[in-house]
C-alpha cells in the first residue's frame, strides 16, 4: 500500500514540476516576443531556466520525502550516501541484511 502511496506521490511531483517547466518556457517566449533588446532576451532565457532547475530539484527532492516517509512506514533499512540524481543509495553494511541495492538508472548492484 505504501508502495502505491509513494508512486502516486512520485508521479504528482513529475506532473507539477512538468507544469512549472512548461510554464516557464512559455513566460520566457512571450517576454522575447515582446522584447528587441539581446540582453532582456538572454536575461529570459536565464530566468526560464533558473525556474527549470528549480522544479526539477522540487520534484527531487518530493521524490526523496516520499521514499523516506516509505521506509520510515516499512520500518526498512538504514541508508547511507546518495540517492539524488543518477545516484545510488547503499544501505548500511554494519545492519543486518545490509545488501546493496541500486536506486540509479543503468544501476547494476
Amino acid at each position: 500500500m505504501q508502495s502505491a502511496k509513494e508512486t502516486a506521490s512520485n508521479v504528482a511531483a513529475s506532473a507539477k514540476a512538468g507544469m512549472e517547466k512548461t510554464k516557464a518556457t512559455m513566460q520566457e517566449k512571450g517576454e522575447r516576443m515582446t522584447t528587441r533588446d539581446p540582453l532582456q532576451k538572454e536575461l529570459a532565457t536565464e530566468k526560464k531556466d533558473e525556474r527549470k532547475y528549480g522544479a526539477e530539484l522540487e520534484k527531487q527532492e518530493a521524490r526523496e520525502h516520499n521514499a523516506a516517509a516509505k521506509q520510515a512506514a516499512s520500518g526498512g533499512a538504514h541508508h547511507i550516501g546518495g540517492g539524488g540524481p543518477g545516484g545510488v543509495g547503499l544501505e548500511d553494511p554494519n545492519v543486518a541484511g545490509g545488501a546493496r541495492t541500486g536506486h540509479g538508472a543503468g544501476s547494476t548492484f
